[in-house]
C-alpha cells in the first residue's frame, strides 16, 4: 500500500442556490459532512462537481471555499480541466495558488491527439508545475482511453503520481494494477462506485466515489474492512452501497445521464439536510418531487434518513 495517497477521496459536488449561484454555505456543509465521514482526501473540480459548467470565477470560488472549510485536514486533489497543454498548465497554477496539494489532468479533449501527443501533454505539464499529477482516465468525456503502457511509463518516470480510473473498463483496470504493482508511491484509484471491493482486492490504493458525497462513512467502513483483510465485511458494505447507488436510476430517462447521477447525489444531500437545493448547472434539469420521493425511500432503507 502506498504511503502517498490512499483511501476514500470523494469528488465533491457543487451545491447551487435555486437561482443558480454557487451556495458556499452548503458547500462548506458538504465538506464537513465528508470530513466527519472519515474521508482521506477531497477531489475538487471533477465531473461530480459539474466543472464543465462552471465559469472561471466559480471554479476559484469553489476551490477557495473548500480549502477554507478543509483547513488542511486532508489533501486537496484538484482538477485542472482544460482542453490542451498550456491551458491545463495555466489552470493548474491557479488551483495550486488556491490550495491544491495535487492536480488531476485528463488527456486533451476537443483537440484531436494521439498517444505520442498525449505523452508529451503529460510530460510538459509535469515539467511546468511542482505538485503531484494524477492522470484522469475518463474516455466518456475525452473520447480517448489512456493506454496502460503509457500510464505505466509515465508512472515509472515520475511524471504522474497515479491514476484516477473512470473508464468503466474493469479488464484494463486490473491490467494496470498488475503492470504498476512494483512502482513505488504510484496510487491507483477506481471511480467505479459499485465494484470497489474487487478493486481493493486487486491492489488499488483507494476509491473516488461520487456516491461518497452521500455516504462517505460507508465507503470508509468498506476501505477499513479491506485494509484489515475482512473481505466478507468489505463485500457486505459494498452490497449495501450498491443498493444505495439505485438512487441514480430514479429519473428513468427523464434527464440526461449526467444530470441523473449528479442530480441524485444532490437530491439525497438535500433530503439529508446537508444542502439547501438540488439545483443543477444550466442547462441540466433538476430532479422533481416524484424522483425525490423515490430517492428518500432508498435513503431510508439504508439508514441515512
Amino acid at each position: 500500500m502506498s504511503t502517498q495517497f490512499q483511501g476514500v477521496i470523494p469528488p465533491v459536488v457543487t451545491p447551487r442556490h435555486a437561482d443558480g449561484s454557487i451556495d458556499t454555505a452548503s458547500l462548506k456543509n458538504v465538506t464537513k459532512h465528508l470530513l466527519d465521514g472519515g474521508v482521506s482526501g477531497l477531489f475538487v473540480l471533477g465531473s461530480s462537481g459539474e466543472v464543465p459548467y462552471m465559469t472561471n470565477a466559480e471554479r476559484e470560488l469553489v476551490v477557495s471555499t473548500i480549502a477554507d472549510a478543509n483547513a488542511g485536514a486532508v489533501p486537496l486533489i484538484v482538477g485542472a480541466n482544460e482542453q490542451t497543454t498550456h491551458r491545463v498548465i495555466e489552470e493548474a497554477r491557479k488551483v495550486i495558488d488556491l490550495g491544491a496539494d495535487a492536480i488531476v489532468v485528463t488527456s486533451m479533449y476537443y483537440a484531436i491527439g494521439n498517444v505520442a501527443e498525449t505523452e508529451t501533454h503529460f510530460r510538459d505539464i509535469h515539467a511546468a508545475i511542482d505538485k503531484p499529477i494524477f492522470a484522469y482516465d475518463v474516455p466518456v468525456r475525452t473520447h480517448f482511453k489512456l493506454p496502460t503502457d503509457l500510464l505505466v511509463r509515465l508512472g515509472r518516470d515520475g511524471v504522474i503520481a497515479g491514476v484516477k480510473d473512470s473508464s468503466g473498463d474493469d479488464v484494463s483496470f486490473r491490467q494496470l494494477l498488475l503492470a504498476a504493482r512494483d512502482i513505488p508511491d504510484f496510487d491507483i484509484f477506481t471511480g467505479h462506485e459499485v465494484v470497489v471491493d474487487g478493486a481493493l482486492l486487486g491492489g488499488a490504493q483507494g476509491v473516488v466515489p461520487g456516491l461518497g458525497n452521500v455516504d462517505p462513512a460507508g465507503y470508509r467502513r468498506l476501505f477499513d474492512a479491506a485494509q484489515t483483510g475482512d473481505w466478507a465485511g468489505t463485500v457486505r458494505e459494498q452490497d449495501r452501497l450498491a443498493d444505495l447507488f439505485e438512487i441514480v436510476y430514479t429519473p428513468n430517462g427523464r434527464v440526461s445521464g449526467g444530470a441523473a447521477g449528479l442530480g441524485a447525489f444532490k437530491t439525497a444531500l438535500q433530503i439529508m439536510g446537508i444542502i439547501e437545493s438540488n439545483t443543477m448547472s444550466v442547462p441540466m434539469l433538476s430532479l422533481n418531487e416524484t424522483e425525490t420521493t423515490a430517492i428518500k425511500v432508498i435513503l431510508e432503507r439504508n439508514g441515512l434518513v
